[in-house]
C-alpha cells in the first residue's frame, strides 16, 4: 500500500464514504476505511476495511503509520490531519476543507482551544451542520487530489 495511491478513511462517523467511493471507482483507486468497528462497505475489490483495536486513537494510529506522499487522508480529526500532512500525505475533511503544512498548526491551535473552553465550562455551539454544499465542495477536493497524485506519476 505505500507508495502507491491509496484512499485512507477514518471511518467510524464519516459522512462522505458515498463519495470516496464513486471517485474511487472513477480513478480505480483503492480505498481502506479504518475503523474500531465493523463499518459495512459496498462490495468492490478496490474497497476494503481495517477493523483496529478499541485503544484511543487505534484508527489515528494505524491511519498515520500508512500514510505517505501517495496517501489521500479523510477525516476531520485534525490531530490526525497533522499527522498525515507531516507524513507526507494529502489530508481533506469530510466538509472538502485541504489540510495543508501552512494551515495545520492555525487548525490544531483553534481545535486546542475550543477543547479547553469546553472543559472550563464554557458553552461553545459545536461544528455547524453538514450540507448539501460540503458534500458537493469534498467531491471537488477529493476528485482534484486523486488527479494531481496521478500527474505525479502515482
Amino acid at each position: 500500500m505505500k507508495g502507491a495511491l491509496t484512499i485512507l478513511v477514518d471511518g467510524d462517523a464519516c459522512p462522505v464514504k458515498p463519495e470516496v467511493f464513486k471517485v474511487a471507482e472513477r480513478y480505480n483507486v483503492p480505498v481502506v476505511v479504518v475503523a474500531n468497528s465493523f463499518v459495512n462497505l459496498p462490495r468492490h475489490p478496490l474497497f476494503s476495511r481495517m477493523i483496529v483495536g478499541d485503544g484511543f486513537d487505534a484508527a489515528d494510529d494505524w491511519i498515520a503509520e500508512q500514510a505517505d506522499g501517495a496517501s489521500i487522508v479523510v477525516t476531520a480529526d485534525v490531530p490526525l490531519a497533522a499527522r498525515a500532512v507531516k507524513a507526507g500525505a494529502t489530508a481533506i475533511s469530510p466538509a472538502g476543507k485541504p489540510f495543508t503544512e501552512a494551515g495545520i498548526g492555525l487548525a490544531l491551535a483553534t481545535r486546542n482551544l475550543m477543547t479547553e473552553l469546553r472543559a472550563a465550562g464554557e458553552v461553545t455551539s459545536g461544528p455547524r451542520a453538514f450540507s448539501a454544499r460540503d458534500r458537493s465542495t469534498f467531491l471537488s477536493a477529493l476528485d482534484e487530489a486523486v488527479n494531481r497524485l496521478r500527474r505525479k506519476g502515482l
